[in-house]
């Protein structure tokens, strides 16, 4: 039944026009507002603030605080880290030391995608007996493939020694499982963790150091307005607060403008990666094997390739994944359609075929890599982990950096705290010592090593060209090359208009390998109630329409691995069209 326009609700509305059903409805755009003809889609605070409205007079704004020595914001491998050696060295001194974690996800782990390849490095360094543990690495890799592939065709390419994307002494893992098991490590030493609590502000003393963080108000409707359960965030403030928000996180854009963090490097550039869990025929597993490929069905110019990792946890179990670089040139291609005609390649359809799909997620990655990588500390704080991006690009590995920044900066902490002759300027402490520490790591000669490799790949040759970098000059002088390649600017300056590009017709779904969005979202445990506040905070709610739209021809509705409906969204909006988005999620 076709229904008006005025009708619709506003989002309705920007949600209709976005998908051109126009052409059959007739164009009357509502005014939600007397003073603009701007629908209004955003409602949260830091856009129009609760101030200046009327709903929320009266309402009680008081927030509670407790005091610790150490504040983490992230319970990934990188904040657990952090925090598991924070209490070892606090335990190993007899010191009392309070360390408060807080993650979003309900549980420690479920917002973390498994399957992965570990490179152990860092985590044997933190857990010297993780065998009599029992941590969950059961897949060592037992067999490494690389390959090109065109459309019909798959070209086996040599994993050379020394090359990144040897896995050798790796360990196929379910990473959730994983971060689950430091969750319960971390609070067996006496961690403080905090799931189900999102830092949704970051506190300044006076002096301008951080404070510490505030969790997210609660019991907020749609339209921004408080329920009668509306309940106010509980404030963390501590000596140091340590970010380990992950790719992109919306407290580090902000310390990023405060602190003018990015002053000194590159433009951070970033990938999408999409991730399916299978369960195959057990004829067709091959515990330990690793896959990967570059080539169909992207183009020499669209950075990207595949995974497929065979893990051994008791049933036939494969994680398959594809990773696109968001500094893609044409509107109109859908990372998400292209993992799933991926999977219907002569090489890869063969080991799908029978199987059932039992999980879908995707993920923002940081792929700028030594070049890109922010000042890390500043008067109160510091980020680690995937915060600022300490991913090997062509290793595809960021787990082990991530957990060596977190310990690093533990070490650090714990250092200046127990300190008989502390002195600080600054309310906050700042560890400058973190960062130092960290460029005297194998961390640092690491990201050094591969930080022409990513750039290399811009040039007419595009990722074949970075093959040939990579077998010339890393095989061979492993990085030693006495230049530094730059990233051609933001991914947001690669993408074209649409009238300048061709539409990329995808093949339909067939149900069995390739899958459409909704099914997909269905598998990726994301739960929103029907009754509260968008997750995706526009500065400018005229943007959409006016440049996306016009312009782009709405890539939103092709980039978005959830269809709008997960956070991952609000990543790709702004490095994509460079949104003035936001900060809130």
């Amino acid at each position: 039944m076709l229904v008006r326009l005025t009708k619709l609700s506003c989002p309705a509305y920007q949600w209709f026009h976005a998908l051109k059903i126009k052409k059959c409805l007739p164009l009357c755009a509502p005014r939600c507002s007397s003073t603009s003809a701007v629908p209004q889609i955003t409602t949260h605070y830091t856009i129009h603030p609760r101030e200046k409205d009327k709903r929320w007079e009266g309402v009680n704004m008081e927030r509670f605080a407790e005091e610790a020595d150490v504040v983490i914001v992230g319970a990934g491998p990188a904040g657990l880290s952090a925090a598991i050696r924070l209490k070892q060295l606090a335990a190993e001194q007899e010191k009392d030391i309070r360390v408060c974690l807080v993650e979003k996800a309900a549980q420690i782990g479920a917002h973390t995608l498994s399957g992965a390849c570990l490179d152990p490095a860092a985590f044997k360094e933190l857990f010297p007996d993780w065998k009599e543990k029992g941590a969950p690495l059961n897949t060592p890799v037992t067999e490494d493939r690389f390959a090109i592939l065109t459309e019909k065709h798959r070209i086996p390419v040599p994993i050379l020694p020394g090359l990144p994307m040897n896995n050798h002494g790796n360990y196929i893992v379910r990473l959730g499982h994983l971060v689950s098991w430091m969750g319960e490590q971390a609070e067996a030493l006496g961690v403080e963790v905090y799931p189900g609590y999102a830092a949704a502000e970051v506190l300044y003393h006076e002096d301008g150091s951080v404070k510490g963080i505030a969790t997210n108000d609660v019991g907020i409707q749609k339209d921004g307005a408080p329920k009668t359960t509306f309940e106010r965030g509980l404030e963390l403030h501590a000596k140091v607060t340590i970010f380990a928000e992950g790719c992109h996180g919306h407290l580090a854009k902000q310390l990023y403008k405060k602190f003018d963090l990015r002053a000194s490097c590159d433009a951070q550039t970033y990938g999408i990666g999409l991730k399916e869990l299978w369960v195959i025929d057990e004829k067709k597993w091959k515990p330990g094997r690793v896959d990967h490929t570059v080539g169909w069905p992207l183009d020499r110019h669209t950075y990207g390739g595949s995974f497929l990792y065979h893990l051994n946890e008791g049933e036939p179990l494969v994680a398959v994944g594809f990773v696109v670089g968001l500094d893609y040139q044409n509107p109109y291609l859908s990372p998400f359609r292209e993992f799933q005609r991926w999977k219907h390649h002569p090489s890869i359809r063969p080991t799908l075929e029978g199987g059932k799909r039992i999980a879908y997620g995707a993920r923002a990655l940081n792929e700028g890599g030594l070049q890109s990588i922010p000042k890390l500390t500043f008067p109160g704080g510091l980020l680690i982990g995937c915060s600022p991006g300490f991913m090997n690009v062509p290793k595809i590995k960021g787990t082990h950096t991530a957990m060596k920044s977190g310990s690093l900066a533990a070490e650090a902490i714990f250092k200046q705290l127990t300190s008989e002759n502390l002195q600080s300027k600054t309310a906050g402490l700042h560890v400058t010592e973190y960062e130092d520490n960290l460029k005297q790591s194998w961390v640092w000669k690491e990201l050094h090593a591969v930080r022409n490799i990513r750039p290399s790949c811009h040039g007419i040759l595009g990722v074949y060209g970075g093959m040939i970098y990579t077998g010339i000059f890393y095989w061979i002088l492993r990085g030693m090359e006495p230049w530094t390649l730059k990233h051609k600017g933001s991914d947001s300056e690669q993408l074209k208009p649409a009238k300048d590009c061709t539409p990329i017709e995808y093949p339909k779904p067939d149900g069995q390998i390739s899958f459409d969005l909704l099914s997909s979202v269905a598998l990726s445990g994301t739960n929103h109630e029907h009754d509260q506040p968008a997750h995706l905070t526009l500065k400018d709610d005229s943007i959409p329409v006016n440049r996306n739209l016009s312009i782009y021809d709405g890539p939103e509705q092709r980039f978005c691995p959830a269809g709008f409906l997960c956070v991952t969204v609000l990543v790709v909006l702004e490095l994509m069209i460079r949104l003035p988005l936001p900060s809130k999620c």
